[in-house]
Parts: structure tokens; sequence; C-alpha cells
């Protein structure tokens, strides 16, 4: 029996890690993604010194930080159309559509499903948003600086003393 079990169990920790070796990985970050609109972060959070927070509201009390709405770009550079406003918002918090006009943004950094990531106690302990997403002040496109990954958690979490408790991510 245990002449079966242990070439079983080295064959299944060699297949484990060649699927792990020759997987895509599609959290891993990109540096090919093309956004809508040539936004650029060096000019509103370098030139101008706008808080990341001013235009990712939710990042201190979501787990999204938020891609600001059309309305929070009108605040700053009007709207261009003499006696239009910005309508209420009706629909019910569960419809997914995309409100007319909105800017459907390309996301640049994404976890794996089985994360679960939230900006909020990271901003609570006065970590810097350019710790995990490099220099973006001095970005006209966001490209990642960093494999967003568990090592580099980890290793963050070691050096700060945070916890390293699974549940903490993993929940």
């Amino acid at each position: 029996m245990n002449r079966t079990i242990l070439p079983l169990a080295l064959l299944m920790l060699a297949l484990g890690g060649a699927v792990i070796a020759l997987s895509q990985r599609p959290w891993a970050p990109r540096s090919d993604v093309v956004q809508p609109i040539p936004f650029s972060h060096r000019i509103h959070a370098g030139v101008n010194k706008i808080p990341c927070q001013y235009c990712h509201a939710y990042a201190s009390r979501s787990s999204e930080p938020g891609i600001p709405a059309v309305a929070r770009c009108v605040g700053c550079h009007g709207n261009g159309i003499a006696g239009s406003g910005i309508a209420a918002v009706t629909r019910p918090w569960t419809d997914n559509t995309p409100e007319a006009f909105e800017i459907q943004w390309n996301r640049v950094y994404t976890l794996p499903d089985f994360v679960r990531f939230t900006h909020r106690p990271h901003i609570h302990a006065g970590i810097e948003c350019q710790s995990c997403h490099g220099p973006v002040q001095t970005m006209d496109r966001v490209v990642p600086v960093h494999e967003i990954n568990m090592g580099f958690c980890v290793d963050c979490h070691t050096e700060k003393k945070a916890t390293l408790d699974c549940v903490g991510c993993h929940h």
C-alpha cells in the first residue's frame, strides 16, 4: 500500500506544480491596459496635488476604491453645456447597467476571487496608496509597478508588524 501512495503523492505534487507554473494568472497586473480616455494621474495627483481619495472616494469605507462618476469630473472641469444638469440617481442598487455617458474604465489591478482585500484598514493605518500602486502621481497612464500577490502582502505585513492571520484576507 505504501508503495502505491508515495509515487501517487509525488505525481500529484508534480502535476500541481506544473499546473501552477503553466497556468494563466488573470489577476497578474497588466501594463497593456488601454483606458477609454487619456486620463493623466500625473496632472491630477501630481501637478494639481488632488488626493487619491478625492476621486476614489469609497476606498476608506468599502472593499472597492470606487471609480469617480463623470459628475465628479464636471465639478472641477464643468460640463461645457449651458443649462444641463446631472440627473439624480433613481436606479436600484442592484442594477448593473452602466449610466449613460459614464466612462467605462478598465481594471489595471485584479485579485483572485479567493482574496477579500479592502483598502479601508490600510488607509486607516496610514499606508500611502503609492506603497502598492507605485508613484501614480508621476504616471500619465497607470501601469503596475508591483505584482500584488501573497508574497508582496506578507512581506509588507511582516515589515509593518500587521496581522498574518489567514482569515484577514481569505474569508
